[in-house]
């Protein structure tokens, strides 16, 4: 294996989020001396960042060249699924990346009138709490997982439920009087690496979202997923 292949392991294996030196090696299966100093590489060449724990980030010279490519396709591919979604739902909805200690909303369709969630593209969240949150955690490795729960308004049962159905739902975890339905959006290497989400008031969505909602919600997520796979072919 070429230096390039284990570069784009190791930029691989931080796409799900900060990253220790130990998880890096698990991750790549590449030997741990090699993975520190292919990653101080990328650190030097702006590929790769450290967060305020140490961890290794994707860097910003990555939001520099997906830039000067045109266009980011998640968000690209995301636009028009989210139309389609706020438009079957009557609800606002949004695209979630994570983003360190935050989850940033990168994408979103407003519902046009009456009562509504609105969380403006650039917005940043906790990821301690909402099913967008739930949903970005919920795959996560064990290490990260734990991290994750600390102070979360969730729990390791519910994660669970959220790996097993495929879905997540809240019930003013994030802001009282809000719900929201959330599912995964998986990168071509078949990791999380982004929730689609629908929100509201309670009193629309009732007190079970994710009954109504969570079927259109997860077939806009692997909609977007499989966008993201043909043009990663």
């Amino acid at each position: 294996m070429g230096v390039i292949d284990k570069a784009a392991l190791i930029l691989n294996a931080l796409e799900a989020g900060p990253t220790s030196l130990a998880q890096l090696v698990a991750l790549t299966k590449i030997s741990r001396p090699t993975v520190h100093r292919l990653a101080q590489a990328l650190v030097h060449h702006r590929l790769v960042g450290k967060d305020i724990h140490g961890r290794f980030v994707l860097g910003g010279r990555l939001v520099e060249l997906a830039s000067a490519a045109g266009e980011d396709r998640l968000i690209a591919a995301a636009g028009p699924l989210l139309l389609q979604l706020r438009d079957t739902t009557g609800e606002s909805t949004q695209v979630f990346r994570r983003q360190g200690a935050y989850r940033v909303c990168v994408a979103s369709a407003e519902r046009p009138v009456g009562l509504r969630d609105t969380i403006p593209v650039g917005t940043q969240l906790s990821m301690k709490a909402g099913s967008a949150a739930q949903v970005l955690l919920a795959w996560e490795d064990h290490e990260r997982l734990l991290d994750g729960l600390h102070g979360a308004r969730f729990t390791p049962t519910i994660l669970a439920g959220v790996r097993r159905r495929g879905w997540a739902q809240s019930l003013g975890e994030r802001e009282p009087g809000v719900a929201s339905v959330s599912a995964p959006v998986r990168g071509p290497s078949g990791r999380v690496i982004a929730a689609v989400s629908m929100s509201g008031p309670i009193e629309r969505l009732s007190r079970q979202p994710g009954r109504t909602h969570q079927e259109v919600v997860v077939q806009t997520a692997n909609a977007l997923s499989e966008a993201l796979r043909k043009t990663g072919d």
